[in-house]
């Protein structure tokens, strides 16, 4: 037995985002930029380091919304189109940088290397579906794959238990259809839990959930081991707290490692820098300036101002990746042996979840650090071993028995940032369509005979519209600020769309060419049945 136990746990999720009603739209950039920068080097790294023998035992979820973009193909080809862009930016640079900006040469160098590298994965290795890639490594042992309420649908705040009920099984429907198997855990959305939730996991058949700290530390009775060890509710579903020292370690502004010096600066970018004749080929029709992913200088210091930032150093930051992937390992040995003179030698369970952004996109050198921190752990050490959730609960180690408490892992741990006074006026829209669809699902069932494949057609993406108006994301970034106007509006069409759909059913006069647009445009879920939906 192992020292300690260590369990990262990355969270891939953005929302819904597909516009094929315009020729390019913005926020599909926040596919493209995750694509680019977090999910192929990911997936690269994991790959790399099972074939050489290193085995990177991690959970990552990949939420249903994610798969649904991955897998589509007017998102794959928009996708395409945007790495070629992007490379053949990168090169004009390269060959700039030569003689006009030497001191950014290298990092031009390193952009065209990476990005060339990026579409030989994505269009020869994994033939534009990432989807196929994830399973594969779960498929070979290397990760294991949990899933997501089904629109990352904040469950606390949703109003029936049968919508309840439906994000966790269309969830579960939906990983079996992209993951060929069941999931054994879900990661519930703002990590956002209040008892009871836990019933509807075990009859989706899943094994364990991830919470927040004080979910199991204000639980009763008072844990044994903190949130060093997990819980199983009354009814058996596990569950998995976020330890805070990791936590902190990685995304602290103070004392995190993304705020080195020798890291890449975020906020300087060639979107905004260049002249812009110059980049105007790479941006929309209006020419409107954006990140283009293409940033060339350092964090230099945490007060220095974006016009003083210092070029950045690949070679001096995946030094500093190195070194603080073993400083990571150091701690978590320290930690181990700390906790278990304070558990009587019971071997400790380090969990750390993280939003997958954050390595790759936020912090650049992330998956570098990630990859040297498997390599380390393989080769340097042996007093810690990394397991997923699964492999703990495989283990067949006792686990106390407790009722977690109500938590999400937003700010102050509660629910203010997805109800507060920004965006409070969403939730009665919302509400009313909840208890809405399931009169809807219930009155056809009845029906008989049966209703038509017409009216299924209707409640079907009626559900859809419901289910991505429920997404966590609007409220979140209303909350934050950014993206308002756009979240605002997405939820307003959804909750729309929903009424038109209901209205169809109620008087019966169904507009064929208004359903034909609608499910062309929110696609997301060809699997869905209804009847998820019935009381």
């Amino acid at each position: 037995m192992p020292l300690g136990y260590f369990s990262l746990i990355l969270h891939a999720h953005l929302p819904f985002v597909r516009h094929p009603e315009y020729p390019s739209f913005l926020e599909e950039d926040w596919l493209f930029e995750a694509i680019t920068e977090v999910y192929l080097p990911l997936i690269f790294i994991f790959q790399t380091l099972h074939e050489s023998g290193v085995k990177p035992r991690l959970a990552m979820n990949v939420s249903p919304p994610l798969c649904e973009m991955l897998a589509d193909e007017v998102l794959q080809t928009r996708y395409t189109r945007h790495l070629e862009n992007l490379l053949e930016l990168a090169q004009k640079e390269e060959n700039r940088t030569q003689t006009e900006a030497p001191e950014f040469n290298a990092v031009a160098k390193m952009y065209v290397d990476n990005l060339s590298a990026s579409l030989d994965l994505w269009n020869n290795r994994y033939k534009r579906n990432l989807i196929t890639a994830f399973r594969e490594l779960q498929d070979e042992g290397v990760i294991e794959i949990i899933t997501c309420c089904a629109t990352h649908g904040f469950m606390p705040l949703i109003s029936t238990v049968e919508a309840r009920r439906a994000q966790v099984q269309i969830a579960v429907a939906n990983y079996k259809k992209h993951f060929h198997r069941q999931p054994r855990g879900i990661w519930l959305a703002e990590c956002a839990y209040e008892p009871g939730v836990e019933d509807l996991l075990k009859d989706a058949g899943i094994e364990y959930f991830i919470s927040d700290t004080h979910a199991i530390l204000y639980g009763d009775p008072r844990p044994r081991y903190g949130v060093h060890a997990p819980v199983v509710t009354p009814n058996g579903t596990a569950v998995f707290a976020r330890d805070v020292e990791t936590s902190q370690q990685v995304w602290s502004a103070e004392i995190g490692y993304p705020g080195n010096d020798l890291y890449r600066e975020f906020y300087r970018d060639i979107g905004w820098d260049a002249p812009l004749d110059y980049i105007r080929p790479y941006l929309d029709d209006d020419a409107n300036r954006k990140h283009l992913g293409l940033k060339y200088h350092r964090i230099t210091g945490r007060d220095v101002p974006q016009n003083l930032k210092q070029p950045y150093i690949p070679s001096l930051a995946r030094d500093k990746a190195a070194e603080n992937a073993s400083h990571f390992i150091g701690e978590r040995i320290k930690q181990a042996h700390k906790l278990r003179e304070t558990f009587d030698g019971h071997p400790p369970l380090v969990v750390s979840p993280y939003d997958a952004e954050l390595y790759g996109h936020w912090w650049f050198e992330g998956p570098q650090f990630i990859d040297f921190f498997f390599k380390k752990i393989h080769f340097d050490q042996d007093e810690i071993q990394c397991i997923t959730p699964g492999d703990f609960l495989d283990a067949g180690l006792p686990i106390q028995v407790q009722q977690p408490t109500a938590s999400s892992w937003g700010e102050a741990g509660y629910y203010k940032v997805w109800i507060n006074e920004g965006n409070s006026w969403m939730y009665p829209h919302q509400h009313d369509a909840e208890r809405r669809m399931t009169l809807i699902a219930d009155c056809l069932s009845s029906l008989v005979p049966e209703p038509s494949s017409l009216e299924v057609r209707v409640a079907n993406q009626a559900a859809r519209e419901l289910l991505l108006a429920e997404s966590s994301d609007w409220a979140f970034q209303i909350y934050q600020g950014t993206t308002v106007e756009y979240s605002s509006r997405r939820f307003q069409s959804h909750i729309q769309r929903f009424n038109m759909l209901a209205a169809m059913l109620d008087t019966g006069e169904i507009d064929h060419d208004l359903l034909d647009e609608i499910e062309s445009r929110d696609n997301i879920f060809a699997e869905i049945d209804y009847r998820v939906y019935k009381s």
